[in-house]
């Protein structure tokens, strides 16, 4: 592990633990070896760090902003804990390979299909651009919520730390059935993952997945975890 990494784990831990109280016991069922899609929701910054620190010595990849880079010193952290660059809007092809890479070196790469920050912890409708790298590489998806953290700056002012709790679902991996991966058949994958992320929250934070009626699992197929 290099000198960055290193560093930047220190003060992870260390900024994190100051700020919020960390529920993590579930991260346990997270398997220790093998390519893997943590799907996951996206309320602020600061559970990025949390859950790629806490995944220790799993390598983590997350997507990111290629503009965060412009700030030399978010530039210098992105880099360390070894992000993808994503060009907003079009097609990503460098980010996809890349993320493809990850997934072969049997890493963990962290999405989140909302693709921006909710702030208030609900579920944002989820976007497709998951499914492609899903359905190519074969690897397991498993959800991962955040939820508890939303209000930490309201606490921080009171110097009072926050809850944040780490819910961990089932994996899962995405099989189009033998059917043609039209539009129709991407949103239709893209909502089952949501579902999926959507039950291990509990009901407040399920937003725009909160009629649990309308979860299917068409194009699902689950499996053993650390298989």
């Amino acid at each position: 592990m290099g000198f960055s990494r290193r560093l930047l784990l220190v003060l992870f831990r260390a900024y994190t633990g100051a700020v919020f109280r960390i529920d993590d016991a579930q991260l346990a069922r997270v398997p220790q070896h093998g390519p893997l899609i943590l799907v996951t929701n996206h309320v602020n910054l600061l559970e990025l760090p949390i859950i790629y620190s806490h995944l220790q010595p799993r390598r983590v990849h997350g997507l990111a902003l290629a503009a965060r880079w412009k700030n030399p010193l978010l530039g210098w952290g992105l880099t360390a804990c070894e992000a993808i660059p994503l060009e907003r809007g079009g097609i990503n092809m460098d980010a996809m390979r890349k993320a493809f890479e990850m997934l072969e070196l049997k890493r963990i790469l962290l999405i989140a299909p909302e693709g921006t920050r909710s702030y208030h912890g609900r579920l944002q409708i989820g976007h497709p651009g998951i499914i492609p790298l899903a359905l190519k590489s074969g690897a397991p998806l498993l959800p991962i919520g955040y939820y508890g953290g939303e209000n930490y700056l309201q606490n921080m002012k009171r110097l009072k730390r926050t809850d944040f709790h780490l819910a961990v679902g089932k994996p899962f991996r995405l099989d189009a059935r033998g059917e043609a991966v039209t539009r129709e058949v991407r949103a239709q994958m893209v909502d089952e993952i949501m579902y999926q992320l959507a039950s291990v929250l509990p009901e407040p934070y399920r937003g725009k997945y909160a009629d649990m009626s309308k979860k299917t699992e068409q194009y699902l197929v689950y499996q053993e975890t650390g298989a």
